[in-house]
């Protein structure tokens, strides 16, 4: 079976610095996988290198058997893989409603993008609530759930998350992580960066720990919990 994502000996570099260096890993359809590692690991050089925010140096990017190491960004978008930014990126002048419309700028079934607008507001009440609201007025995890909210207009096959839960109470955590497993039911295939390696490795099918640039442990996500180095550097367990 050919993996949804494919991403082969993939080297990022900024100038002189490599920032990513050939690594490989897959992401297949329907899985919750997830890339952990500290700051400066390389994670959201990968991400922005998949959606073609960057370009690789060396190494293949694969989207459903097809490359797109060398597509423009917004051609990414239209073939169904959506990036949701660390830090949110929401237009906060903008409405909430206006910034959800925005992730369907690529769209073309205009018949549906209304009916998908719903279903944002009910997987997301509070953004149905204040649909009128400068997006600007809104707290942290309330900006979290828009820019998810935004990224899943697109109606992407696989969705790009990264860390969605930073800067959030406990609370608010849980919950954008719960909803997570709850895209994962609907059948969104999700490629998760996330500081907080135990609740990503908690949903995660499928995990990939990051070093400097490098993959240095992988497995499931069961596997990488209970994983001895795992559970001393990011889990905060002797």
């Amino acid at each position: 079976m050919t993996a949804m994502l494919e991403v082969r000996d993939l080297e990022v570099a900024y100038g002189k610095i490599v920032a990513v260096k050939k690594i490989s890993f897959t992401v297949e359809q329907g899985q919750v996988v997830s890339l952990i590692g500290t700051n400066g690991a390389g994670k959201t050089t990968t991400l922005r290198t998949i959606s073609g925010l960057l370009r690789p140096t060396s190494g293949e990017i694969l989207f459903q058997g097809e490359r797109i190491d060398n597509v423009a960004a917004h051609d990414i978008v239209m073939r169904g893989l959506a990036h949701s930014p660390e830090g949110r990126r929401i237009f906060p002048r903008l409405s909430v409603e206006e910034n959800l419309m925005l992730g369907a700028f690529a769209r073309n079934d205009h018949s549906v993008i209304r009916t998908d607008l719903d279903a944002a507001y009910d997987l997301f009440p509070i953004l149905g609530e204040r649909r009128k609201q400068p997006a600007g007025t809104f707290s942290g995890g309330e900006q979290q759930m828009l820019a998810m909210g935004r990224a899943m207009m697109s109606k992407p096959k696989l969705l790009m998350l990264d860390e969605p839960s930073m800067g959030l109470s406990p609370i608010m955590m849980k919950r954008i992580m719960s909803t997570v497993s709850e895209l994962q039911r609907q059948g969104t295939t999700i490629l998760l960066v996330e500081q907080n390696a135990q609740a990503a490795l908690k949903r995660a099918d499928y995990g990939y720990v990051l070093e400097v640039g490098k993959i240095v442990l992988h497995g499931s996500g069961r596997e990488l919990m209970v994983n001895d180095e795992v559970r001393k550097a990011y889990l905060g367990e002797d």
